[in-house]
């Protein structure tokens, strides 16, 4: 009867021994990645609006810049107003536009330009929205996003002067930017 009872243990401790080697091979190889996993839907709802790695500045933007003689604002000037700012520079900027950042980062944010003393919003929008702005109208607006995306793929330009009022539109992966154009006043040549 006693060797029944070794047999049994011997079984459990061999099951025991099996279990743990099938959870060790399947399962995270540490707590923190146990915990990583569970906070990725958390990670994932908290970094909505922001642009995954990878997203490259379009060669268009990059020829825009090039073609107006930009260059990047310096470390130095990160987070300098923009009218303290010299010609010729590109930043980065939510709507406020208190101030340029050097870089994009990992949010969706405006690319900014200024050059020949005019500060610019730039990004794309649809072409009928671009029509607008073009053919002079007023009372419009022009959803804008930083990337091309489905509906607005045209790049474009504004002067910020022109532009009433700039909001910040949630969409599912990031901004738009509602660009509000009450008149354009006539640039002085």
């Amino acid at each position: 009867m006693k060797q029944w009872y070794l047999y049994l243990i011997a079984a459990l401790v061999g099951l025991a021994i099996v279990g743990y080697l099938v959870i060790r091979w399947k399962s995270p190889s540490s707590l923190t990645e146990i915990w990583n996993r569970g906070n990725h839907a958390m990670n994932a709802q908290r970094d909505a609006g922001k642009v995954q790695d990878g997203n490259a500045t379009p060669r268009e933007v990059q020829r825009l810049r090039h073609e107006q003689q930009l260059r990047p604002l310096t470390e130095r000037e990160n987070g300098t107003k923009i009218e303290n700012l010299p010609d010729g520079i590109y930043g980065f900027s939510m709507c406020n536009l208190d101030s340029l950042r050097a870089n994009r980062g990992d949010t969706f944010s405006l690319e900014i330009h200024k050059h020949e003393g005019i500060v610019f919003y730039v990004g794309y929008a649809s072409d009928e929205h671009i029509e607008k702005y073009l053919t002079r109208q007023s009372n419009f607006h022009i959803l804008t996003s930083p990337h091309p995306r489905k509906g607005t793929a045209s790049l474009f330009e504004i002067p910020v002067e022109f532009v009433s009022k700039c909001e910040e539109r949630p969409v599912e992966d990031g901004y738009l930017f509602d660009l509000f154009v009450t008149a354009i006043p006539e640039l002085q040549t």
